[in-house]
């Protein structure tokens, strides 16, 4: 009989919070430079490279598949799994992988769009933009990746809960980003009114990249920060406090952080590429489960390749302890994440059915022995 799926959480894997380990993460505020400020989450660099091919017979007959993702804590999977020898290169053989890193959803999906990437892993409002305004003619989603890995952190200073944000300076990653998106809803849900195009209102919306919002915090440049891992665990490392975990907000917690996405054509003359990626990508996920300290290093090691600098310890072990990997894109919690999108001004009132295309990844799943997921009625 089939295995059930599980999401494997660091949780269940890590080492509990000691004190010992809190107080050396509040030592870290003291430093004037974490790794996090000099670049987790930049632009999109020149291509790397990406890790060697393993050889043998290529996937599909293809010789190279370009995929995206970005240098966070959320891209768990890419980050493990893309790595020389790692589960994504021993399923594409001679297909040789180069890859780009992004900083926030739009640009990876602008990227998609000028077939710069043939896939990506993104976060879901992005690509609910994109399909939205392609009419639903670029994209499909086709895995899961994470869940969680989000927070609300601010100057406790300044702001000791949700009736003290009138009138202070909320940073996000960029206008339209899946982070954005939930602060805005957040604020609307308080009785805030805040410009979704201009950020100004009782709340001032500040979009700063990633790598830039740990130093604007400890300079005092804003007072608080909706962003993701490790940039959430950065921020508490430089005296800030978490005000809210996005995933209080979610039944049991889960909601959709990053999904793999792929262009909607190459998915149509290269399913054997996608399939390899995919089950790599499955691959990866129950090894980040079994091996979480191994699957750490491999992360901060990508991150030191992709940023320059490692996290510091305390900093990857709090955002590692955050996410939950994942096979199941968490499609209902996509069209609930549209609708906030929407409500917030964020997003135009879009028709999403045909989002997704789970049928490689239910194939993958099947093959594993596991329970195939659902597309909530947004399938093909």
């Amino acid at each position: 009989m089939p295995t059930p799926t599980r999401r494997f959480t660091a949780r269940e894997h890590a080492r509990p919070r000691t004190a010992r380990a809190l107080a050396a993460l509040t030592a870290l505020a003291a430093l004037p430079l974490l790794a996090t400020g000099c670049g987790y989450g930049s632009k999109a660099p020149a291509d790397r490279g990406g890790p060697a091919a393993v050889g043998g017979k290529k996937a599909g007959g293809l010789g190279e598949v370009k995929i995206g993702y970005f240098g966070n804590i959320t891209h768990a999977t890419a980050l493990a799994g893309l790595r020389t020898n790692g589960e994504i290169p021993k399923e594409l053989g001679g297909t040789r992988i180069s890859t780009q890193v992004f900083d926030a959803g739009p640009a990876a999906i602008e990227a998609l769009n000028a077939k710069a990437v043939d896939m990506t892993w993104v976060g879901p409002s992005p690509a609910v933009n994109g399909y939205a305004r392609s009419g639903g003619e670029n994209l499909k989603i086709v895995a899961g990746a994470t869940s969680g890995g989000a927070s609300l952190v601010v100057d406790p200073e300044k702001i000791r809960s949700a009736r003290d944000l009138k009138g202070k300076r909320i940073a996000t990653p960029q206008l339209g980003n899946t982070q954005d998106v939930a602060l805005f809803h957040f604020l609307a849900g308080k009785g805030h009114e805040v410009s979704p195009e201009t950020g100004k209102g009782d709340v001032s919306v500040l979009r700063q990249d990633n790598k830039e919002i740990p130093t604007a915090f400890q300079q005092g440049g804003i007072d608080g920060a909706w962003v993701p891992e490790p940039t959430a665990s950065a921020l508490a490392a430089r005296g800030g406090k978490v005000l809210l975990n996005e995933k209080e907000l979610w039944k049991d917690g889960e909601f959709v952080t990053t999904n793999l996405v792929v262009r909607k054509d190459f998915l149509e003359k290269h399913p054997d590429v996608v399939e390899a990626v995919v089950r790599g990508s499955v691959r990866t996920n129950a090894w980040i489960g079994e091996h979480p300290e191994e699957a750490k290093q491999h992360i901060n090691t990508a991150l030191q390749r992709d940023a320059g600098k490692p996290l510091p310890r305390p900093v990857l072990d709090s955002a590692f302890e955050e996410i939950e990997v994942t096979d199941d894109p968490l499609a209902a919690t996509l069209a609930l994440q549209a609708r906030h999108a929407v409500g917030a001004g964020l997003l135009d009132k879009a028709r999403l059915e045909g989002i997704y295309d789970l049928s490689i990844l239910n194939k993958v799943l099947k093959g594993e022995g596991k329970p195939t997921v659902d597309e909530a009625g947004l399938g093909s």
